[in-house]
Order: C-alpha cells, then structure tokens, then sequence
C-alpha cells in the first residue's frame, strides 16, 4: 500500500531545503546596509525594515551581531516608552486567542501593539512552525499591530534568545504595548519575567492536579491570573476556579509594590472578561509607575540583561576559538571510552581555552 502522506512529507521536506537554498543564496548577493539604514527605517515605523532589523539581531553571523549591536546602540534612547506584558499559560489554554483580542483591544485605545509570539523549535532540525500569523489573522491584518513569531531554539523559558533586544526595537518603532507570549508553563519561565513590566498567568479550569508541579512557581511571580475559556458549560468550573486560585494567592509571598495579584474570568471567544483584563493591566501599570517600582524594575533587568549576554558570549567565544575546537573533539572521543570522566574533560577544556 503506497503511502501518500510520506510521499508528500518527503516532498514538501524537498521544498522547504530547495526554498532555504534560494534564500540563502539571495542573502548572499545582497549587500547588508549601513546601520542608518535600518535605524531610520525604524524610526520611521517601516515594518518591513523593523523585520529586517529584527533578522540581524536574530541571526549569529558574526557581520550581522556587529550590525545589530550598532543598530541597537542607536535605537534604544527611543525606546521604553511602552508598557511590556508577559503572558504565558498551559498548552491548550487559548494564549494566541486571548493575545488577539488583548491586541484588538489595545487598537481601540489608541495603542500600537507589537506581539511577540515564540514557537516551539524542535530539537532535531531547530526549525519551528511559526504559525502565530496564521491564528492572529484579525490583529495582523491591521496596520497598528506588529507580530513577529520567533523560533525559540535552545532558549531558557522558551523565550528567543534575543527577543530583549527585539522588544527595544519595537518600541523605538513606535510600539507601545509590547506582548511577549512564550511556549508554555515551567520553572524556566523567570526568562519572560525579567523582560516584561506586567507578567500574565492564563489557566483552564478543571486542568487536574498533574499541573501544581510547574504551578506554584509561575504562580509567585504573576501580577494577574486570568481563568480562559470561561463561557458556555464551563463557566461554572472556571467560577469554582477563580475562587480557588484566589485563595491560593494568600498563601505566596506579597510583592515588592505590595501589589496584589488579581484573579478574574475570560472569554476570548465571547469578549467577555477583555475590557476587565485592560483595566488590570492598566491599574497596575498607574500603580508601578506611581510607587517608582516599573523603573527600578527595568534596571534591574538591564542588568540581568547584561549578566546574560555576557555569559552568552563567553560560551560563543570558547567554542569559535579553533584550538578549543579541536581539543573538545579529542576529549570527547576520551569520554565516549571511559578514559576521563566529564568533569575532568570539562576541566580541561577550560585550560585549553586559557592557553
């Protein structure tokens, strides 16, 4: 029996490496622009140069980083006007619906929102789905929002690497209401909180126990907690739920601003429950910026920005280095064997490096 569906497969894997190819070979003829290039582009509010600038930064070609850092440098004191929200949730629990309406709604106020929806990438072939455009079909038809699906890659959190510098981008294009949407729940998603000033938590109601595991970490570090899909027959359930979650909230510690977590209902298919989550993100936007919490906050993000991109970049730098390069496949083949342990094959690839 001939198997259609891996005919076709093999066939479509055969046209996407054909697509990169052309692609790539396009890339390769075009020269890049001067960094004034881009950054008037950006300021201008051009999509598509903010997409372009976007793909540098993205990119690990040594010629693209030194652009971007030159285009970044010259972009960020037009950035930080704009309030940065964080909204992640379970698989299944309705993010890119949800973020479509929050976006459609920003729209309404006036407000310029840019989405940035991470997909998941596989681990073999590092490629992802990046199909946020095709969910979002009303938000991205609308020339005042912005949505850029990234590949998550290998990241913490299911945050893209550089998706910190894409948010300052974004906001020097004139995007003032800037949604980071991460992969799903875990431990790891500290990575989208240390980015955002407003951090979203969307749960399902009747989820099971099998999610307090990853639950109570997320749950300490959420300004607001919004049960989804609160409409039709599981309105009850998810009433029962808020009331729960509500009572849970009392058992974390308080915040910094002394802010307390708000825990509300949504519909996104109805619209129920959006105008409420506006005015929470609202409230606590006033109540940051009355108190000075949503600068000090930033600072110490920047800073944790830089922790990071500088433990980046010395894992980028030990690995180019093309003696170290040799010696971690000597000491490799040494581990495989059971002639060094790890640690010791670490230890001296540490000391190559030194060399």
């Amino acid at each position: 029996m001939i198997n259609f569906r891996l005919i076709r497969s093999q066939m479509e894997q055969g046209k996407n490496e054909a697509e990169k190819a052309a692609i790539n070979k396009l890339r390769r003829k075009n020269h890049l622009q001067p960094s004034d290039y881009y950054v008037e582009g950006i300021l201008r509010s051009n999509r598509a140069i903010l997409g372009q600038a976007i793909t540098l930064v993205e990119s690990n070609a040594p010629e693209h980083q030194s652009l971007a850092a030159e285009i970044l440098r010259k972009c960020i004191p037009f950035s930080g006007n704009s309030i940065r929200i964080g909204i992640t949730g379970v698989p299944g629990v309705g993010k890119s619906t949800f973020i479509e309406a929050l976006g459609m709604k920003a729209i309404e106020e006036n407000k310029k929102p840019a989405i940035l929806a991470i997909d998941p990438s596989s681990p073999i072939s590092k490629g992802s789905i990046l199909g946020d455009k095709t969910r979002m079909e009303t938000l991205s038809m609308s020339d005042s929002a912005f949505i850029r699906p990234s590949p998550s890659a290998s990241s913490l959190g299911g945050v893209a690497r550089k998706t910190h510098e894409t948010i300052f981008l974004c906001e020097a294009s004139g995007f003032d209401f800037i949604i980071v949407e991460t992969v799903g729940v875990g431990q790891s998603e500290v990575a989208v909180h240390q980015m955002t000033d407003f951090f979203l938590l969307l749960m399902l109601a009747g989820a099971g126990d099998q999610l307090q595991g990853i639950k109570r970490g997320i749950m300490e570090m959420c300004d607001a907690l919004l049960i989804t899909k609160a409409d039709g027959e599981n309105k009850n359930a998810a009433t029962r739920a808020k009331a729960e979650y509500q009572s849970a909230l009392h058992f974390y510690p308080p915040k910094e601003s002394a802010w307390i977590p708000p825990v509300d209902l949504c519909s996104a298919l109805t619209g129920e429950g959006i105008d409420r989550a506006w005015k929470i993100i609202q409230d606590f936007e006033n109540w940051q910026s009355a108190r000075g919490f949503k600068i000090s906050q930033r600072n110490r993000q920047n800073i944790e920005w830089m922790n990071q991109t500088l433990k980046d970049l010395l894992v980028e730098q030990f690995f180019s280095k093309q003696h170290v390069a040799e010696a971690l496949k000597k000491y490799t083949a040494m581990v495989e064997s059971n002639k060094i342990s790890p640690f010791e094959a670490a230890d001296m690839l540490l000391k190559e490096y030194s060399i």
